[in-house]
């Protein structure tokens, strides 16, 4: 999958993530996900990237809400723009959990997806907080040759 394709399934992911929280109560996931394809034209590949995301993050929510909240020391998460919190858990998720994109690359998508769902300042903000989190990943920073292959078609 090319990056453009990869940027298309973080915004996906990040616009479900915004709406799970905001207004997703009462809902299954896989019913607020079948949702979310009956209303988007996402290919199948953006599709897959953007779906296995969502659950990953969904699935690791409380873990990355907690480093969340290391990194924003004099700041409740909980005041941030509900997008900006979207988006920053994707990152984070990727950048703790996820074997086929480099931290910095995760840092990076994150900013240009802030640019387009939130404002420009919220890309300074989300840079802020990825570039902690980086700095402060407890294991070594993952270069295009240690990722794992990954389907580029």
């Amino acid at each position: 999958m090319v990056a453009g394709k990869r940027r298309e399934g973080r915004i996906l992911a990040a616009q479900f993530l915004y709406q799970w929280e905001v207004g997703a109560k009462g809902v299954a996931l896989d019913e607020a996900l079948k949702n979310l394809w009956e209303q988007t034209e996402a290919e199948g590949g953006v599709r897959e990237f953007a779906e296995k995301r969502i659950r990953a993050v969904i699935g690791k929510q409380a873990e990355v809400d907690a480093e969340l909240k290391k990194l924003v020391t004099n700041w409740d998460p909980r005041r941030m723009a509900p997008v900006d919190r979207a988006i920053l858990r994707l990152a984070l998720w990727e950048m703790k959990f996820a074997d086929d994109v480099p931290p910095i690359s995760s840092l990076n998508e994150a900013i240009e997806v802030a640019k387009v769902l939130s404002t420009e300042e919220s890309g300074k903000f989300v840079n802020g907080v990825l570039d902690k989190a980086r700095q402060g990943l407890d294991r070594p920073e993952r270069t295009a040759e240690k990722l794992a292959p990954r389907d580029d078609s």
